[in-house]
């Protein structure tokens, strides 16, 4: 396996998935789009906006969000409508770089939550026992509005373990509660679209990470 790059953590060998300079009991959720440079560059920093508001802590109690396209562009700065989006946030867009996915990222990943079912695809087919901690965003978002949060590990008990029984519980669920038709789990691609197409975009990704950024914190956005 391939060494991440070094503003990333180094890889310590074991088999929690953990990297030196980094929480051992840590939980890392990982974003998936085409290029990683439009869609999951913005869910990726609202995630990590939303777990900053609601927790106040610079490592969000352990977790970790990340992404990367499988085409990606690596190296490559998001595109600008996706910066002036997370503008429109409140959310920093700055020091982002394109990643291309690799297996590495799978293997560490404890959710991945992809813009499109073809992405899970992709994601899936890569191994790693992947299957039951990836989902498109959409679906992971029905799929978290159907758990109860009392069947949920208390805050108390630490994010991480809260992360871990949601991401479970919505594998289990996943076989019994389907999309209503197969768009309804997609987040289409913005590349080249003007900015109010990104700004839908924007809303759509932001109303679809509100629920599950409140199941895993067990913490509600501000009103």
């Amino acid at each position: 396996m391939t060494a991440p790059d070094a503003g990333r953590g180094i890889w310590d060998g074991e088999e929690t998935r953990t990297f030196t300079g980094l929480p051992r009991d840590s939980f890392r959720i990982l974003h998936v789009s085409t290029g990683n440079v439009c869609r999951s560059p913005i869910t990726e920093r609202l995630t990590r906006h939303a777990l900053a508001e609601r927790l106040g802590d610079p490592l969000w109690g352990g977790m970790i969000v990340e992404s990367a396209g499988t085409w990606g562009h690596e190296g490559a700065p998001m595109e600008a409508n996706a910066e002036t989006v997370l503008a429109d946030f409140g959310a920093d867009a700055s020091g982002f770089t394109g990643r291309e996915l690799l297996d590495e990222h799978v293997i560490m990943a404890d959710l991945v939550l992809t813009a499109t079912r073809d992405h899970r695809a992709q994601v899936i087919s890569m191994g790693h026992s992947a299957g039951l901690r990836t989902f498109t965003l959409k679906e992971f978002t029905r799929l978290v509005k159907a758990i109860d949060p009392a069947t949920l590990p208390p805050l108390e008990d630490g994010v991480v373990a809260r992360a871990r029984a949601l991401v479970r519980a919505a594998a289990a669920l996943r076989g019994w509660l389907l999309a209503p038709t197969a768009e309804a789990d997609e987040v289409y691609d913005p590349y080249g679209a003007p900015l109010p197409f990104f700004r839908s975009i924007g809303d759509e990704i932001n109303q679809a990470l509100d629920p599950v950024v409140t199941a895993l914190t067990g913490v509600p956005a501000r009103t």
